[in-house]
C-alpha cells in the first residue's frame, strides 16, 4: 500500500494559532519518570487504530532507554482519570529544533475538540524549549482531522514524500 508522509513546521512563535478549550475534567501533564507500561498503553491505544507498528513491540529495556534520553520529554492527558491523549517532544540537537515526534488522542476521546486543544499544549510546551522551529509530520494513515488540525494552527508544509506500507 502507498502512503503519503507530509512534514510541517512553524518557524515563529507568531504563526501559532493556540485553540484552547475549556475542559475542566481534562489534565495534561509531564511525566517525569515514565513507566515502560504507561509508555506502552499511550503508543497502542493511540496507534493502533493508524498503524503505528515500529514501536510497538519495543521491549522494557528500549522504551526505559529511549526515555532516558535528556532530549525525550513525555506528556499525558487524563480525562476523568482515564487516557485521553498523549504527546511526546523530541529535542533536536543537530538544528536546535523541536519535534513532536507523537501526538494524538485515545479513540473515546475524538471528535469532542480534544485534538486543538492538545496540539495546542504541545506547541506551547515544544516552544517553552527555545527550539529554532517546532516541527512534525503526518501521513495518509494517521486521522482525516490530523493534517487540517496542525494546518489550523498556523503549521506549513516544507516536505512531502511518498512510501510504501508493508
Amino acid at each position: 500500500m502507498q502512503a503519503t508522509r507530509t512534514y510541517l513546521e512553524l518557524t515563529s512563535p507568531g504563526q501559532f494559532r493556540p485553540a484552547f478549550g475549556e475542559f475542566s475534567d481534562l489534565v495534561v501533564e509531564r511525566v517525569q519518570q515514565p513507566t515502560p507500561a504507561l509508555y506502552r498503553d499511550c503508543y497502542r491505544t493511540v496507534g493502533e487504530p493508524y498503524h503505528w507498528y515500529d514501536r510497538r513491540d519495543w521491549s522494557d529495556e528500549q522504551i526505559r532507554a529511549h526515555l532516558a534520553q535528556p532530549d525525550i520529554t513525555l506528556h499525558v492527558a487524563t480525562r476523568n482519570g482515564a487516557l485521553a491523549g498523549w504527546y511526546e517532544l523530541r529535542r533536536v540537537p543537530e538544528d536546535g529544533s523541536a519535534e513532536i515526534a507523537y501526538f494524538g488522542l485515545a479513540p473515546d476521546a475524538i471528535g469532542r475538540g480534544l485534538g486543538k486543544h492538545l496540539l495546542s499544549a504541545a506547541v506551547r510546551d515544544a516552544w517553552a524549549m527555545n527550539p529554532t522551529r517546532v516541527w512534525l509530520h503526518t501521513c495518509t494513515l494517521d486521522h482525516p482531522h490530523a493534517l487540517p488540525n496542525y494546518e489550523k494552527r498556523g503549521f506549513v508544509r516544507y516536505k512531502t514524500e511518498e512510501y510504501e506500507v508493508t
